[in-house]
């Protein structure tokens, strides 16, 4: 947490969306916005846990159910998925603070073990199949 957050007691929304994923992980079951409000140690406005929650649901990170009358939201049934979605998320949120975008990328890039540099190499090769095989598409359906 920045000193500024940290005098104002306000999280930024990418790590408050983190806490918020762990505590669904670790609790193993659904949790209404209250439970997870205690969970974080209840300093957090209500509203503050239940926007957040559907923000997560909106972009498919968490699930939810009715649980009377309020939901219970639980993280999306691949958890994996949604935990790199969310570090994703947090990730291209870093990059845009970057004043200088191509550097900030080189720096992660050269910092790179070589599996985790192979990797980023064959996900940009297949990226730039699927653009070229929805561009051929195009071309033959005339779209």
């Amino acid at each position: 947490m920045s000193e500024s957050a940290r005098r104002s007691g306000r999280r930024s929304p990418g790590v408050l969306e983190q806490e918020i994923l762990d505590c669904l992980t670790e609790a193993g079951r659904p949790l209404t916005p209250a439970e997870v409000r205690t969970h974080l140690g209840g300093e957090l406005a209500y509203t503050t846990v239940m926007t957040t929650l559907a923000r997560l649901h909106k972009r498919g990170l968490a699930e939810r159910e009715h649980a009377g009358r309020a939901y219970a939201y639980r993280v999306a049934s691949d958890a994996g998925a949604a935990q790199s979605i969310a570090v994703a998320t947090q990730m291209s949120r870093l990059l845009g603070k970057g004043r200088d975008r191509a550097g900030v990328l080189a720096h992660f890039v050269a910092d790179l073990d070589p599996e985790d540099e192979q990797l980023l190499t064959e996900l940009l090769h297949g990226l730039e199949e699927d653009r070229q095989g929805r561009e051929n598409t195009r071309r033959t359906t005339g779209e």
